[in-house]
């Protein structure tokens, strides 16, 4: 059986690995992606502080190496869901199982302004951008804002924010600073108050303004000024609080599904334009065609360990296909977050979303403990998918 799994990232690396010790040489798996090499998302974070360089943080995927998994660096150009038809920069494929696992792209256009006058540190390139901007920065206004929901990681803008601060600290210009983070959503992680009321705390001790449930709309490079409305899109209720002047600007910018999956009809009947799955087996409304990790819309965050835990899943699935047996996993969302929250300290939330009643989330205070592990989650990883250590 030919599996052909499209985005080499958590989810993708994960299944691929999973196939491979559990099925060996009854399927004949291809995974597929454009980059050469993968990073942790959290690792974006190391760029942006300058504490590592982007070779030292990249996974090359020709290192790569599973038995009867093929790795080929391809751009996928369309993809039918119906018959499973995939054209990619590199040929043509009609696998037997397809899973779409293609992630979430960044429309930082999609925020009038953001791309001539903004910075992000969501893509290596953007954290490397950002990082030349802080070593240059002398002062004044500093603003972090989400510019839309769903995005990943949802602790990123705050730890982002957190470590910002402790960069402006030891370069002795956070006194002349005022930080500011601004969000649409009602709370940092909605899912857990306590990790919540943390976060809220770490920023108010280190003099950052919160506003929640505001929305940056677009920014006006000429004046150095973010136009604000209500988290609905809506104009806000006092004319003096619509603007915002700024001297450095960072946002966590729109997030979109791929175009090649929305261009598919894969988003037909999904949840604000994302691949519509079951949210227990992560199988489309299409035969033979899985989606996972970002770009489906299982009601999950869009982090690694939830594509991963998910990959799992569709692994499971697909071994019941091959050897005619029943599944025995259903997805369950349950997966942990850890949270840096400067001076070497990181918080975890670990989190269940779909196997009670309603979600739930128990939230662990900031330790040196719980970033020793960190540090072994990707560890494990590096070794598990890359044979790195």
């Amino acid at each position: 059986m030919d599996v052909l799994i499209l985005g080499a990232g958590f989810g993708g690396l994960e299944l691929a690995v999973c196939l491979s010790e559990s099925l060996g040489d009854r399927v004949q798996v291809t995974l597929v992606d454009r980059n050469d090499s993968f990073m942790f998302g959290f690792s974006k974070l190391e760029l942006l502080l300058g504490r590592q360089t982007r070779a030292a943080l990249s996974c090359p995927y020709p290192s790569f190496v599973a038995p009867g998994v093929e790795f080929r660096q391809e751009l996928v150009v369309s993809i039918d869901p119906r018959t499973r038809h995939v054209v990619t920069s590199g040929g043509t494929y009609d696998p037997d199982i397809l899973v779409v696992a293609l992630g979430a792209d960044y429309d930082p256009a999609a925020t009038p302004g953001f791309v001539h006058d903004g910075h992000e540190f969501y893509s290596p390139d953007g954290a490397e951008r950002l990082r030349d901007a802080l070593n240059e920065f002398s002062g004044g206004s500093l603003i972090v804002a989400v510019l839309s929901v769903p995005f990943k990681c949802p602790p990123a803008p705050y730890e982002g924010a957190f470590l910002i601060h402790d960069h402006l600290v030891e370069r002795g210009v956070r006194d002349a600073t005022r930080m500011h983070v601004i969000t649409p959503m009602s709370s940092p992680i909605p899912v857990s108050p306590s990790a919540s009321e943390a976060i809220v705390a770490g920023m108010a001790a280190r003099d950052i303004q919160y506003t929640p449930g505001r929305r940056v709309t677009e920014l006006d490079p000429s004046a150095h000024v973010a136009r604000l409305s209500g988290a609905d899109g809506r104009s806000a209720s006092s004319r003096a609080e619509e603007s915002l002047p700024y001297d450095l600007f960072v946002g966590v910018p729109v997030h979109r599904v791929p175009a090649v999956v929305q261009e598919s009809g894969l988003t037909e009947g999904g949840d604000d334009g994302w691949v519509h799955v079951d949210r227990h087996t992560l199988a489309t409304p299409f035969g033979g065609v899985y989606a996972l990790g970002d770009c489906a819309d299982a009601p999950v965050p869009r982090a690694g360990v939830f594509a991963e835990a998910a990959a799992r899943v569709v692994a499971d699935q697909i071994a019941a296909t091959v050897l005619s047996r029943q599944p025995t996993l259903r997805y369950d969302g349950k997966g942990t977050c850890y949270i840096e929250f400067g001076d070497g300290l990181v918080g975890k939330v670990d989190a269940d979303f779909l196997s009670g009643e309603s979600a739930a989330a128990s939230f662990v205070a900031p330790s040196l403990t719980s970033a020793a592990e960190k540090g072994e989650f990707a560890r494990t990883r590096r070794q598990r998918w890359f044979g790195l250590r």
